[in-house]
């Protein structure tokens, strides 16, 4: 298999910028290049441009121009002679036909947005649908079931309590029950002992500032819209990834219609908003690659007209996407501490990039210009910034003393002494509850019926399930009812995306492309750290954080299936119907499942079919 012949992830119908012009195709980019970081460039096609460049797309009309006058003259060819009518010259064998490229669908297709009005409602209309489809099934009877479910017990009264307190504060025994029915003013004034930092429950508690806290679609609206922005984001990634408006499509709707991005985003819990956050990071470092690429490589020729060839390379201050990485990811860790993975690992991979660059460029000493000289303005761009947004999340426990611990360094022989005697008491005793929190994080071995083993959340092997009820008398056609919701899950798309991810490993080895070393960078940060807590009590419903990769794998191997409207016309049109049968039966299985993503009373027999593998019950 050669890569230069394996670049179809984009469609030159389907594909379209913004300025109305059809994409011709996208390249996988990097496959013969000498390194990961190497930029894409474009490939001698009859029809192709490099889709990392939004707006330099081929216009689909030239192809099929091409083909249609490569007809005419051929057949003039045939019947006349030369075309000025003279006797043919005796010419080399050929096909009396041109070869067909493409398929039926593709010419269809060209004849459809052959204007660019329609490109325009192609290339903004289908993510609209997309993103509406995502709201419908996010937002769809939201509000029940009218009950604190799973972790909800905790998250949805801590927000409540930051809302009126500033810190998270304690409820009396019963508070469930009586909180569901709307007496919700029956907190405590004493705080709560919690072990998550603050942001994800400041954005919980936004549902019910708005809503009213008596409402369950108040306490579950703001995760909702989070997950459609999660839709909304990965299809902007991935157009920028991929330079194709089709596999942007399909990352968003992958995204949209599987259940377990569905059931995270329909319960008011932390995780979607890790996820939200490392994606906006993972985008920005994306754009950074881009920017930064090029202007290095324009400060490098600018120094070699000059005469000048620097050992060390130019040095670049001013990279804003650098600095919104850092927000991001500060908000990732002002969520869940995980995120801290997420910015450790990018802030790796903008080193590592950065070094392949300039070895590509022609810099002598490449890799110490990258880790001694750009890789600390990198640092500081990115971890202080993190830092400042990860404390800003603190300013409710901070401005506030009612707070777990807030007055520990208040407390005799508590305060620290000596050289760090000045550090304000209220960030004494904020480290102190950092390290409390640490150690309960690391020594949590509770056994939970749901707990799920890191090593099996590839597989798909112990899901979480957030609510099950026994519904007596419900109306399901039915003696025996029942309503649950499972965070499970479309398993096709689950495995197949797993599946894909290890095909990218092989990929990313073989061929050192770096569209996949970004999306296994991706993966890697969400998923590799828990490799190193195999015996704590974890949940399958964590894989969250790193689903939005697993997707922009699968859509990068289905955009290699799916080929080129170039391909030849038998391999085209296989792609086409290979793909196009893996996302109906995905939809399919999307709309089986739907029920149990969403606390719908269904019949039991109907909730046991559904339980393909003992351990998912």
């Amino acid at each position: 298999m050669q890569p230069e012949n394996r670049e179809p992830l984009a469609d030159v119908v389907f594909g379209a910028s913004a300025s109305g012009q059809p994409a011709a195709s996208a390249q996988p980019g990097g496959a013969n290049e000498p390194d990961a970081a190497a930029t894409p460039s474009a490939t001698a096609s009859v029809t192709t441009t490099d889709a990392s460049q939004p707006g330099r797309h081929a216009d689909s009309s030239d192809a099929a121009g091409t083909r249609s006058s490569g007809a005419r003259a051929t057949w003039d060819r045939i019947l006349t002679g030369n075309r000025d009518g003279s006797p043919a010259k005796p010419q080399p064998s050929e096909s009396l036909l041109p070869e067909q490229r493409g398929s039926r669908l593709d010419d269809w297709f060209g004849r459809v947005i052959n204007s660019p009005r329609r490109l325009q409602l192609w290339y903004w209309g289908a993510p609209a649908l997309v993103t509406l489809l995502a709201a419908v099934l996010r937002l769809w009877n939201l509000g029940y079931p009218h009950s604190l479910i799973f972790d909800e017990t905790f998250y949805v009264k801590d927000a409540y309590t930051l809302l009126n307190n500033g810190y998270e504060s304690s409820w009396p025994t019963g508070a469930d029950e009586k909180f569901a029915a709307g007496d919700t003013d029956i907190f405590l004034d004493s705080p709560s002992y919690v072990v998550h930092p603050p942001l994800g429950k400041w954005l919980i508690a936004a549902g019910l500032g708005v809503f009213g806290a008596g409402d369950a679609f108040g306490w579950r609206v703001s995760t909702a819209v989070i997950g459609i922005l999660a839709v909304v984001l990965i299809m902007l990634i991935a157009r920028k990834l991929f330079g194709s408006t089709l596999l942007a499509v399909m990352a968003g709707f992958l995204l949209a219609i599987d259940g377990h991005a569905i059931v995270m985003s329909r319960v008011a819990i932390l995780d979607n908003s890790v996820m939200f956050f490392a994606l906006v990071g993972f985008g920005a470092v994306l754009l950074d690659r881009d920017d930064t690429n090029t202007r290095i490589a324009v400060k490098l020729r600018a120094l070699q007209e000059k005469g000048t060839m620097p050992d060390w390379g130019p040095v670049l201050w001013w990279r804003p996407w650098l600095l919104v990485a850092g927000i991001a990811f500060g908000a990732t860790c002002a969520v869940k501490w995980s995120g801290l993975y997420f910015l450790a690992f990018f802030g790796i991979y903008v080193i590592v990039v950065d070094a392949l660059n300039r070895r590509r460029l022609g810099i002598p000493f490449w890799l110490s210009a990258a880790v001694l000289k750009q890789g600390p303005i990198a640092f500081l761009l990115m971890v202080p910034v993190a830092f400042v947004v990860y404390l800003s999340s603190w300013t409710g426990w901070l401005v506030t003393s009612g707070g777990y611990y807030r007055d520990f360094a208040d407390q005799p022989g508590n305060a620290w002494t000596g050289t760090f005697a000045w550090v304000p008491h209220a960030l004494q005793s904020l480290l102190h509850y950092h390290e409390s929190a640490y150690s309960y994080h690391v020594g949590l071995h509770e056994p939970h019926p749901y707990m799920a083993n890191p090593l099996g959340w590839l597989l798909l092997l112990r899901p979480t399930s957030m609510y099950y009820q026994a519904v007596p008398n419900g109306d399901c056609f039915s003696d025996n009812c029942v309503g649950a919701i499972t965070s499970i899950a479309n398993p096709l798309i689950w495995w197949a995306a797993t599946a894909a991810i290890l095909y990218l490993v092989y990929r990313l080895a073989r061929y050192r492309e770096w569209r996949v070393g970004l999306i296994l960078m991706g993966m890697a940060a969400g998923y590799l750290p828990w490799l190193l807590y195999l015996g704590r009590t974890v949940f399958q419903f964590y894989t969250i954080a790193f689903e939005p990769y697993m997707i922009l794998g699968l859509v990068f191997v289905l955009g290699l299936i799916l080929g080129k409207r170039t391909d030849e016309r038998y391999r085209r049109t296989r792609g086409i119907g290979i793909v196009g049968v893996f996302l109906a039966v995905a939809t399919l299985l999307s709309a089986f499942w739907y029920p149990l993503w969403t606390g719908t009373t269904v019949p039991y027999w109907f909730w046991l079919i559904h339980e393909w593998i003992p351990s998912w019950i």
